[in-house]
């Protein structure tokens, strides 16, 4: 029999999601419509979150995908095996359109039942099928700058996600319901306390006026440029869990060599041993034990050659104590050296220091700012010193031994 956790922690995990992670940290309003994207598997967790989206007065679109039980029943599965070139490309623009104009909110649950259900898949089929969907993309992205939209992920954990992280169900659980502070009566407080002290952290960063960073480590050596007008981000809401702290630098100034020691799941897909080396803000070198003819499609899509985010975690901070086989957890997770990581692709507008409403693509591309339709996150744990070269040439180390030291 499938582990479920008690009803008193899927309630409050809805409660934390609807009444705090939406809304940047201050969660919906009355009359907001949330759209729910889910999996047949999260039904106990998604009952929970319409009756805390209906308790607040909010409204509910949803889209609810089929489990898999076996890769061969998989819908995703059959599109790559089935579509010919006009399905892959494409994208019903009305309707898309008209969704993002209707929606204030997006809240996604992941629960997968096959993790690898794309396994075998040509990559290139599924690079496609995402570059279609890029307006959609950037009409969320607008209308997040402009205040008007927010989001978050969440997980509901399956077989398929525990095995692949050598764990229980229950244990996964377990995992989950202590990065969340489920454990807590009252998580949202919880939370509130840790964004306290992401704030702080993310002032003194934005104090600093940092040119560039330099990251040192066993296995980097890479100069990343921030840019001007840049700001720190983290906590907020987006995602639940988050501990991380992060950017979106100008691509253009990111030099030398880094390996991941963590997988990348993508697109239905593992990718393992990932090594990049940048010159002059492009990726000249990809490599991976496994799955790099995927990893090399990925790079090929137009601006995922180049990063859109750089970003820390400080151990103090995450509850997380084990490898969990999913990008969203893995880059919070704690321990001894913390964690780092870069994103290829779609930079975060919100990282911009100023008032950007009226900004045309022009100004986003003069100040460095990557744009694509891809956004992985590529994870280490690895050791790493991180120096700071400040705007009037001072340096400083800002993180060491897996955390903040500012």
């Amino acid at each position: 029999m499938t582990y479920i956790p008690p009803k008193i922690i899927l309630k409050k995990y809805a409660d934390l999601l609807v009444n705090f992670a939406l809304g940047g940290g201050k969660g919906i309003k009355k009359g907001d419509v949330v759209y729910l994207i889910s999996y047949d598997s999260s039904k106990p967790l998604i009952m929970e979150i319409r009756r805390a989206i209906l308790r607040a007065g909010g409204h509910i679109i949803s889209t609810n995908y089929p489990d898999t039980e076996a890769r061969r029943c998989s819908l995703g599965r059959d599109f790559y095996l089935l579509a010919q070139d006009h399905q892959l490309d494409f994208f019903p623009r009305k309707y898309m359109r008209g969704l993002v104009d209707e929606m204030d909110h997006l809240l996604l649950i992941m629960g997968q039942s096959d993790k690898r259900e794309l396994e075998g898949i040509d990559p290139e089929k599924i690079t496609r099928r995402i570059v279609a969907y890029k307006p959609y993309f950037e009409w969320r992205d607008e209308k997040e700058n402009q205040g008007k939209f927010t989001w978050t992920i969440a997980l509901f954990a399956t077989e398929s996600m525990a095995k692949e992280a050598n764990l229980s169900l229950k244990e996964y659980w377990r995992q989950i319901i202590r990065a969340c502070y489920l454990d807590k009566q009252n998580p949202i407080k919880e939370w509130r306390r840790i964004f306290n002290k992401i704030e702080t952290i993310k002032r003194k960063l934005d104090r600093m006026r940092i040119e560039r960073v330099y990251i040192k480590g066993t296995d980097v050596d890479l100069w990343v440029k921030i840019g001007q007008y840049r700001q720190w981000g983290g906590g907020g809401g987006r995602n639940i869990p988050s501990f991380e702290i992060f950017t979106s630098p100008d691509w253009r100034g990111t030099e030398g060599r880094i390996k991941f020691n963590q997988p990348l799941y993508s697109h239905g897909n593992l990718i393992k041993g990932i090594e990049l080396r940048f010159k002059k803000g492009k990726v000249v070198e990809a490599n991976a034990k496994k799955n790099k003819k995927l990893l090399w499609q990925i790079v090929k899509t137009p601006g995922a050659d180049a990063i859109g985010e750089i970003s820390l975690t400080d151990g103090r901070f995450s509850r997380i104590e084990k490898f969990m086989a999913e990008t969203l957890y893995d880059e919070n997770m704690g321990g001894t050296e913390g964690n780092m990581h870069l994103a290829l692709g779609r930079s975060y507008k919100e990282c911009f220091r100023g008032n950007s409403r009226n900004f045309k693509k022009k100004n986003w591309e003069r100040l460095g700012f990557n744009d694509s339709v891809i956004h992985d996150d590529l994870i280490s744990t690895s050791p790493r010193t991180v120096t700071a070269f400040l705007e009037n040439g001072q340096k400083k180390v800002i993180y060491k031994n897996g955390k903040f030291v500012i």
